[in-house]
């Protein structure tokens, strides 16, 4: 690196400059670029448009062209939709959505009360079948999808809210819907929408059967797999899987079998699994189901200091030092092979994170319920797209590992807004040929000049 002078680096920045507001071709997200670039190549306007084609067409902004809007809203990580106002006058953001003019608060508001429950339907069914392209695309050898529950609190009286299990914000009403995910994308392939007070496993088994029925359908001959926490365990659902084929893990619940806390207290010999795992395991079925299964016990040494008095439970195993779960599986693992594979579903709970976080799944931004599913879908559809924009840029990570950790290092949103999306950029039309000029910066050059040639 060659040596500079001091006087070449300092500078004085003394005098204060004038603030003026001009009408100026400028953005402060020119790295939208790119998701232009991605949102044609994946017709994504055309998609939507088609979601909405039952309802009347009078109006000046199209369904569709609102549902694109909160996209690319919390792309650039806005959360409420008075938010937007900060931004409307952007010139990329008007660009990347055909429009000359954004629309305000109160049109997009009045958009979302507009809709009903078809096109909530057909929006589920296209974030769905992007997802499903991308898994026929790939060509696996197996799919590994992931289900469970999240909580969506608000604060409002929202229609189809209700007040159930709320651990972070009792007493709030809610939405609690079921998430399929897989793990091999880390994208959601789709949600089953319902209210607070519903237990995990309302509407599981059919909404499970659908999930694997799609991607069975789009990537004919993949093994499929699934995991599932204890609130998905009934002999219904185990049958349905074991009879199709699908290999699964289930967490056992003490609570509902006292027996098993009988086996693991009288159990005197664990064999290793590594230093702070150990097994036994027996084919057993409770007394109500006709068929047996294989059932894995695990004891977890850890370390832990005893600060409360102690309170001896009477469903769930004690030992001081120790934790202990049960796996109910129908995979020919051996034990150790089947406990990571299991562990791994709390990717998942990354998945929720930033979908909340950075997507702001966890809002509820109106008080209809079609309006709040259609903002829950416009979050899911940027967190995909994002997936989908790393996928198509990048070289996988990994291969198969045991846990069915995803395939790529994904980055996530957030960062890619810091790196990426929001850079200062003018769009300026020397010879009549549009162009969108950055600052120098060798980094984000590289990073938007590869993305944009690998999405041609």
């Amino acid at each position: 690196m060659a040596k500079v002078s001091k006087t070449a680096v300092c500078g004085k920045a003394v005098v204060i400059p004038t603030v003026r507001f001009e009408e100026q071709s400028l953005t402060s997200f020119a790295g939208l670029v790119v998701f232009q670039q991605l949102f044609a190549k994946l017709e994504l306007k055309r998609r939507l448009r088609g979601c909405f084609r039952h309802l009347p067409g009078n109006n000046v902004y199209g369904q569709h062209v609102i549902v694109m809007l909160l996209v690319v809203h919390l792309l650039l990580g806005y959360r409420e939709l008075r938010d937007l106002r900060y931004y409307r006058d952007d010139e990329m953001v008007k660009r990347l959505l055909g429009l000359k003019r954004l629309p305000d608060v109160a049109t997009v508001s009045r958009a979302l009360a507009r809709a009903d429950g078809r096109a909530v339907n057909n929006v589920r069914a296209e974030s769905r079948h992007l997802v499903l392209e991308r898994l026929g695309g790939l060509g696996l050898a197996r799919v590994t999808v992931d289900f469970d529950g999240s909580v969506l609190s608000t604060g409002r009286h929202a229609e189809g809210t209700a007040v159930g299990f709320n651990k972070q914000k009792k007493g709030r009403r809610s939405y609690y819907p079921l998430f399929g995910t897989v793990a091999q994308t880390g994208q959601v392939l789709d949600v089953h929408h319902r209210p607070g007070n519903v237990h995990d496993s309302n509407g599981a088994r059919t909404f499970i059967e659908q999930c694997l029925n799609a991607v069975d359908e789009a990537v004919p001959g993949a093994r499929l797999e699934t995991r599932m926490d204890s609130a998905f365990f009934s002999e219904e659902i185990i049958e349905t899987l074991g009879s199709t084929g699908v290999e699964f893990t289930a967490s056992v619940p003490f609570e509902r079998f006292t027996v098993l806390k009988g086996m693991i207290e009288s159990r005197r010999r664990w064999r290793t699994i590594d230093e702070r795992l150990s097994y036994f395991e027996c084919a057993w079925k409770p007394k109500s189901w006709n068929t047996r299964y294989r059932f894995v016990f695990i004891r977890k040494r850890v370390h832990r200091q005893p600060k409360e008095p102690l309170q001896l439970d009477l469903f769930v195993p004690h030992e001081e030092g120790y934790d202990f779960k049960v796996i109910v599986t129908n995979k020919h693992l051996s034990a150790k092979k089947v406990a990571a594979f299991h562990e791994g579903r709390g990717a998942q709970e990354g998945v929720f994170a930033e979908l909340k976080t950075q997507c702001q799944m966890g809002y509820v931004p109106v008080t209809t319920r079609v309006g709040n599913q259609l903002y829950m879908y416009s979050a899911i559809l940027a967190h995909n797209i994002t997936r989908e924009l790393q996928m198509l840029t990048q070289a996988t990570a990994r291969t198969t590992t045991a846990k069915r950790a995803a395939l790529w290092t994904f980055q996530q949103l957030d960062t890619m807004r810091r790196n990426i999306i929001q850079r200062a950029g003018r769009l300026v039309r020397p010879n009549g040929n549009l162009v969108l000029s950055m600052n120098t910066n060798p980094a984000v050059e590289e990073e938007i000049l590869c993305s944009s040639s690998d999405l041609i």
